[in-house]
């Protein structure tokens, strides 16, 4: 029983931690006020959503060898910049846009991994070398003033609520039923396809561990998912970011986990002398990830501008350190080779429900940030601890 509770401990800590945390604050807050009302999960879904999204572009960058990426902040800002550019002052049709402004994030993307990638300019060099000229070039272009409003169809695309943009329903009944049975389909889903996983490994004779144990993480999740379907429907629906935000996931956690460039960017960031012996274009690989991290810093940017209805000067400030943390909070190696897109997206929402239980609690922004450095040592700390353990085993 102790080893059992020792191995749950140690593959869930993460998701126990934010379970705690989130009952912590409920119990501190004052009555009337609740981290679980559906107003407060669902401003946690829209304010963190690019955390999320830069976090799992980010943490391609970390697999493939430690690497970070200073500049993404100041990609958001560039490309919200073109973006209010061309939808606002150009009248551009707000698809053509999009399109436009993540082809600009991705070249962006692309520049930096070049000189990383085959000049050999160490990454913190070329990114913070980044975060200085994309920002200036921003502020060139903006000209010391923020860029909006935007129009209506822009910002529906990032800023509405599914079905509720679909759905004429005073009553919001409509609303609640359709909400709940996408939460329904998604615990489905997950518990259809962990089962099928765990199935075919069984078969192929890979080493599988008790199935109640295997359902344990996706069971946690699915309901975990339930409640947030439900309460949204208690809102005005499911936030049509989170649409967004799970095709993200769900691209990214197949790809790092079941196509050969994901296999190649965990060899790659374990060992790179190895997996350059095996045949693998490192070089090639690297610059795959700072390419692809431009191109998720622009899909940010753009949710960026539609939320918060212009394309400020003052956008993507901090950013970095926001998806850095979520990274290395969600279980990350600062060593590179190890990390999931599920642990950096509860990494994203833990430091989200951290910042948002504090303001919720009235605690001053300078303790907020105390706080948060605090964790990030924490975490990874825990990492570099627990590597000198397993080699001293």
């Amino acid at each position: 029983m102790a080893t059992l509770a020792k191995n749950i401990l140690g593959k869930y800590a993460l998701l126990i931690v934010l379970l705690a945390t989130m009952i912590v604050f409920e119990i501190l807050l004052p009555s009337g006020v609740s981290l679980f009302s559906a107003h407060n999960l669902n401003n946690l879904i829209v304010q963190n959503s690019y955390v999320v999204i830069l976090a799992i572009g980010m943490l391609l960058c970390i697999i493939s060898g430690g690497n970070i990426d200073l500049a993404v902040g100041s990609i958001v800002i560039l490309v919200g910049a073109i973006a209010g550019i061309f939808i606002v002052e150009w009248g551009m049709n707000p698809y053509l846009a999009i399109i436009l402004c993540m082809i600009i994030g991705t070249l962006i993307g692309s520049w930096q991994a070049f000189w990383i990638a085959y000049i050999g300019i160490p990454s913190f060099i070329v990114t913070l070398a980044g975060m200085l000229t994309f920002r200036g070039i921003a502020l060139i272009i903006m000209g010391a003033r923020n860029i909006g409003p935007f129009p209506e169809e822009y910002r529906n695309l990032f800023n509405s609520f599914l079905p509720a943009h679909w759905l004429n329903d005073p009553s919001g009944s409509a609303i609640f039923v359709s909400t709940l049975v996408i939460g329904i389909l998604v615990s489905a889903v997950i518990v259809v396809t962990k089962v099928v996983s765990y199935v075919q490994r069984q078969r192929k004779g890979y080493e599988v561990g008790n199935i109640g144990q295997e359902m344990l993480y996706p069971i946690i999740i699915c309901a975990a998912i339930l409640f947030l379907f439900y309460q949204l429907g208690h809102h005005n629906g499911m936030p049509a970011v989170l649409l967004i935000i799970g095709i993200v996931f769900v691209l990214y956690s197949y790809f790092t986990q079941n196509t050969t460039w994901g296999r190649h960017l965990y060899a790659m960031g374990g060992n790179e002398k190895a997996a350059k012996l095996s045949g693998i274009d490192t070089k090639k690989i690297l610059f795959f990830a700072y390419a692809n991290n431009g191109f998720l810093a622009s899909i940010a940017a753009l949710v960026v501008v539609a939320r918060f209805n212009q394309a400020s000067t003052q956008a993507g400030v901090g950013f970095e350190l926001d998806v850095i943390a979520a990274c290395f909070i969600g279980g990350a190696s600062a060593y590179g080779g190890t990390g999931k897109v599920g642990g950096v997206v509860i990494g994203a929402i833990f430091m989200g429900v951290l910042n948002m239980g504090m303001s919720l609690l009235g605690a001053d922004i300078n303790l907020q940030r105390v706080i948060n450095g605090f964790v990030l040592m924490a975490a990874v700390t825990f990492d570099i601890m627990s590597k000198k353990r397993r080699a001293v085993a």
